[in-house]
């Protein structure tokens, strides 16, 4: 028994030793530790029984070691740091002679920590690069990019995520959470909708039931601060809900539909000079936006993997998708849509990814300074996002590693109601090269 307990401490120290450096890792413990024990299992260093002794002291030691090296309380249960670096290559190309086509380098980085704990509880926080927007101070709600310029000069920093989140449902079927703060879009729309690197500020309810072990419906709803006003009751918001529902029909058949509403709250304050004006489209008399926005908003999806092709490993799958936007306050320019298809899905070493979405969105479909950033085209002498755009959007993804991706986006894109001095050829192509980093 004595020469069983001390070959069994100097696995667990061995053990204890390799996983020290874990501390470091996302997700520090769960998957690093169980992985070496698994390989020590695999290799006859250990038993079944000794895997499963050393699981539950190395829990009780790590949670120990964690909280001496980190300081932090004993109801932390762990940490996640994640983010990613982008550089981008991009061309602008025009068939009018004003603006002249151009070249442009940028970089974006994220970066940002989850702390898990007990009682369902975490907290984060994410930031990113950016560059100032007008005289705010503050970066651009829908992007995070900074231009290669000013002879190297320091770049700014801005916080992207601040969020606290409460996941207290959690019983035979039903899940839920509640998030305040700065949060990942709760919404899950398309970036017809929504640019995808928003992140709203407000509280958010997330619910979800599965129906069976092939079907689940969720519901997204919030409450956003767009725009607060010292001493005035009416400060602008968005508030919006959501119904979803995703089955599993076969082994290789699944879909997705959706159904929403969204809507702005004293949207006429929302003046181009009251918040960072990013976008444009939206019919506006002096900067103050004319109508009211509060659209429907429908989508669908349906995959279907494919047991291989060549030169992709492991099932392939195809994906169709589209949405639709109206804006009932409007009589009209107050829709919009896109559809498209995926072919394979990027996201592990090796894997590709080939992409082509049509999209079409009115001037007053929905607010200008929420929607795609990339998404535009040229404006009476200018290149400009936002809404009153109409286009093509092919995308090509490689994995050369699990964590680098190389990607190309072409975006071939006109206005949707143009001006009578622009021709109906006057078209804009953007060219995006990417090199991401993940961790």
């Amino acid at each position: 028994m004595k020469t069983y307990k001390t070959k069994n401490k100097t696995k667990l120290a061995l053990f204890a030793g390799a996983t020290a450096l874990a501390a470091l890792a996302p997700q520090v413990h769960a998957q690093s530790s169980d992985a070496l024990i698994d390989k020590l299992v695999d290799k006859g260093v250990l038993t079944v029984d000794e895997a499963k002794d050393l699981r539950t002291e190395a829990d009780k030691d790590f949670n120990t070691a964690m909280q001496a090296k980190t300081g932090m309380p004993d109801y932390v249960t762990g940490y996640k740091i994640s983010g990613d670096v982008r550089g981008r290559y991009e061309n602008f190309s025009y068939d009018a002679a004003s603006p002249i086509s151009r070249d442009r380098f940028r970089y974006r980085i994220r970066a940002g920590i989850t702390v898990y704990m007990k009682d369902d509880v975490e907290a984060g926080f994410r930031i990113t690069s950016d560059e100032a927007k007008g005289s705010y101070g503050g970066g651009d709600p829908i992007s995070g990019n900074q231009t290669m310029t000013d002879n190297g000069s320091k770049k700014l920093v801005y916080i992207d995520q601040a969020y606290g989140k409460w996941s207290p449902l959690h019983t035979a079927g039903w899940n839920g959470s509640v998030i305040l703060g700065k949060m990942e879009n709760p919404f899950v729309y398309s970036d017809l909708v929504f640019d995808p690197d928003y992140t709203p500020e407000g509280a958010a309810l997330q619910l979800s039931y599965d129906i069976n072990d092939r079907q689940k419906v969720s519901f997204n709803g919030g409450g956003f601060a767009l725009y607060e006003i010292s001493g005035s009751y009416y400060d602008s918001y968005m508030f919006g809900g959501q119904a979803r529902l995703d089955s599993k029909w076969t082994d290789k058949l699944t879909t997705s539909v959706g159904a929403g509403y969204l809507c702005l709250a004293n949207d006429a304050k929302l003046t181009t000079a009251a918040v960072p004006d990013s976008n444009s489209g939206n019919t506006r008399v002096g900067g103050v936006l004319v109508h009211d926005y509060t659209p429907f908003v429908l989508d669908a999806s349906a995959t279907y993997n494919l047991d291989s092709i060549p030169f992709y490993s492991g099932p392939f799958p195809i994906k169709v998708a589209g949405d639709y936007i109206n804006n009932s306050s409007v009589n009209k320019n107050g829709d919009g849509f896109s559809a498209g298809i995926t072919l394979g899905k990027a996201g592990k070493k090796g894997l590709w990814e080939l992409s082509y979405r049509f999209k079409y969105l009115k001037s007053d479909a929905w607010y200008e300074e929420l929607v795609d950033s990339d998404f535009g085209a040229n404006t009476s002498g200018s290149y400009k996002s936002g809404t009153n755009v109409k286009g093509h959007v092919v995308k090509v993804v490689y994995n050369l590693t699990d964590s680098l991706s190389l990607a190309s986006t072409l975006f071939i894109t006109s206005l949707v109601s143009k001006p009578t001095a622009m021709k109906s050829h006057d078209d804009t192509s953007r060219l995006q090269v990417d090199a991401n980093w993940k961790f």
